[in-house]
């Protein structure tokens, strides 16, 4: 039994020697995108000492397991804390903290599909990295883009200019259906 032990321990600390740090920045980012995510989604009144420390723990999962089913959980816990700020303490849905927790939530799943492809003791050319991100960039700023002049139209015309919101969001859900089925027909 303590040889096995032994050998777990030797296992692991050689494991931990091979660690590249590319893969470690990955992961840190993971840790810290969640972690602001669960504190701009929660209301002030909820976060006591006791709920920042399951918080910080929840933030650490998607980090250590990106392949598993912690970036889903943190993902609904910080759409539950987005829900218990709305709805249980009526703060009021402004549009740039909608945007701001949709951008964490994207970068977050964005940044756990990288980690989960990475090898902890590879070495990684940074510009991977940094297309990675521009690639997520380029999304963020397209659906801020596109979330704000949503917003603009719905409160252009009144009553009239949610209507008008909604005719736009359904051709803009038609077009990137026809986009994506384009694409899929293309390969």
């Amino acid at each position: 039994m303590t040889d096995a032990l032994v050998e777990r321990v030797r296992a692991v600390r050689y494991a931990a020697a091979r660690v590249s740090p590319l893969p470690l920045l990955v992961r840190g980012g993971i840790f810290l995108v969640v972690l602001a995510g669960f504190l701009l989604a929660y209301p002030v009144q909820a976060l006591t000492p006791r709920s920042l420390l399951a918080l910080t723990i929840a933030a650490v999962l998607p980090a250590v397991g990106p392949r598993r089913v912690w970036p889903t959980f943190t993902a609904l816990v910080t759409v539950a804390g987005w829900l218990l700020a709305t709805l249980g303490f009526d703060r009021p849905p402004a549009l740039w903290r909608l945007l701001a927790v949709a951008t964490l939530l994207y970068l977050a799943h964005t940044l756990c599909a990288l980690a989960a492809l990475l090898p902890y003791d590879g070495l990684i050319d940074p510009d991977l990295v940094l297309r990675w991100l521009a690639r997520a960039g380029g999304v963020v700023l397209a659906s801020a883009v596109v979330g704000i002049v949503l917003a603009w139209l719905g409160g252009v015309g009144g009553s009239a200019g949610s209507q008008v919101a909604t005719v736009v969001g359904l051709l803009v859900a038609v077009g990137l259906s026809a986009l994506l089925g384009w694409l899929l027909r293309r390969r």
